[in-house]
């Protein structure tokens, strides 16, 4: 049995990454430009239901209405986002303060 993943506009792009790791994924802005209803959660919702999808989303309502009416899908929450964008700013910082470090020993300034 294929999974099918309907991805979020927010994440447009995740889609081809899944796809090439052998998922069917779908993104609801490729679907827009096809012509396909999909402007309101609600339509965004009913789509991923009638078509037996796991939706991926960053907007909580969604989420929520996922969860309230049982309906698989996968919330991408922002605290979770925050802690890796937190974690990426204290190795570049360290990599960054290293650097200007190594470049002062170059031009003896230590």
């Amino acid at each position: 049995m294929t999974v099918k993943i309907l991805v979020d506009e927010m994440d447009d792009g995740m889609d081809e990454k899944l796809n090439e790791l052998g998922f069917e994924a779908f993104s609801v802005k490729k679907l827009l430009t096809k012509g396909k209803n999909l402007r309101t959660d609600y339509s965004i919702i009913n789509y991923a239901k009638e078509n037996k999808m796991i939706l991926v989303t960053r907007d909580t309502e969604s989420g929520q209405a996922c969860q309230e009416n049982n309906l698989p899908c996968i919330l991408l929450d922002n605290a979770e986002i925050f802690k890796i964008v937190v974690e990426k700013l204290k190795n570049f910082l360290k990599f960054f303060t290293l650097h200007q470090y190594i470049t002062s020993l170059r031009r003896g300034f230590l």
